[in-house]
């Protein structure tokens, strides 16, 4: 057991007054825990947040939702108006997971989980996630479960969320606050590649608090899908996962979101396959050409190369889904 202070704050800036370099946030814990007794992370102080005011769920003035960092993963995926206005972010959550790890973890605590890769987990080896320089077994060994798409020399590994896809195809914001203040960050630049330092998931700077997770009116619930391609249905994390929202006028796009996870570093969306789906009739040929853009520069490893023909499949059924209205 590795020693460490712990702190239970009464507000916001209390929680951001006690952060320093060696220190964790925590709510419900179901990554960070794990982290901790696999001796990955050794925060010398954990602030525990569970009693801040971050746990409600609130209209905006633009009219769409604010939800806060500590809304639990199955109480924002039942909630009535997530159903109603948000489908593709209600069925992305429920594929994530089990009921009983939802029921604990929290919305800001889902965008931290950090990488499942075997090597990260498995202190005997090397990893740059874990100790950046040491090198990427990785990408020589066993990959099946990696990145195809924004990979780099440093780091092949993925982002394991379900609702982080979600997120993006809504294109929802994250508001932090920090030492420094109040900011607010676009969903797209919230998460990182992993570039030469794969030891950084996001943007967040030291100190920094996720507050609320904010969703924009349009929400796609009548044409909206997510698909979960993964190893067997129960408590699985993705190969390949799509999340699918389109307008439509009449049988033609107007707009369209995508959105890939289990694929990269990243939920992976690309403005061009968007665009090209735009004016076009909603039909099969039209979503292989947005797959094919989606998925240009995809690279497969020895053992994970069949994930591009997966996700090339998986695209076109979950667009075929989305403007049928099958989140409905």
């Amino acid at each position: 057991m590795n020693p460490f202070d712990y702190a239970r704050p009464g507000d916001i800036d209390e929680a951001i007054r006690l952060s320093g370099p060696d220190s964790q946030y925590i709510a419900g814990g179901t990554n960070l825990l794990d982290l901790m007794k696999e001796n990955l992370v050794r925060p010398a102080r954990l602030i525990d947040i569970t009693r801040l005011p971050l746990g409600g769920i609130e209209e905006t003035a633009e009219g769409g939702l604010r939800i806060g960092a500590l809304v639990s993963n199955a109480d924002l995926a039942w909630h009535p108006e997530i159903r109603r206005r948000y489908p593709l972010l209600s069925q992305a959550i429920l594929a994530g997971a089990s009921p009983q790890l939802r029921n604990m973890a929290t919305t800001g605590g889902n965008l931290l989980q950090r990488t499942r890769c075997y090597y990260f987990y498995d202190r005997d080896t090397p990893c740059n996630k874990r100790a950046p320089g040491s090198g990427c077994p990785a990408r020589d060994g066993l990959n099946r479960i990696h990145a195809i798409l924004g990979a780099s020399e440093a780091c092949v590994a993925v982002h394991p969320s379900d609702m982080c896809v979600a997120l993006a195809a809504l294109e929802a914001a994250v508001l932090v606050r920090g030492p420094q203040g109040e900011r607010r960050i676009a969903f797209e630049d919230f998460h990182r590649l992993p570039g030469d330092e794969p030891e950084r998931d996001n943007t967040l700077t030291a100190g920094e608090l996720i507050t609320a997770i904010e969703l924009p009116p349009q929400g796609f619930a009548g044409h909206s899908a997510y698909l979960k391609v993964r190893d067997r249905a129960s408590y699985a994390f993705a190969l390949v996962s799509v999340a699918a929202a389109l307008e439509l006028d009449g049988d033609s796009v107007r707009v369209a979101r995508l959105a890939l996870g289990g694929v990269a570093h990243k939920p992976w969306r690309k403005a061009a396959a968007e665009q090209a789906l735009v004016g076009r009739r909603a039909d099969a040929q039209a979503f292989g050409a947005a797959a094919e853009e989606l998925l240009a520069g995809a690279q497969g490893l020895a053992h994970n190369a069949f994930k591009i023909e997966l996700a090339r499949r998986a695209i076109v059924r979950a667009l075929s889904d989305a403007a049928r209205g099958a989140a409905r």
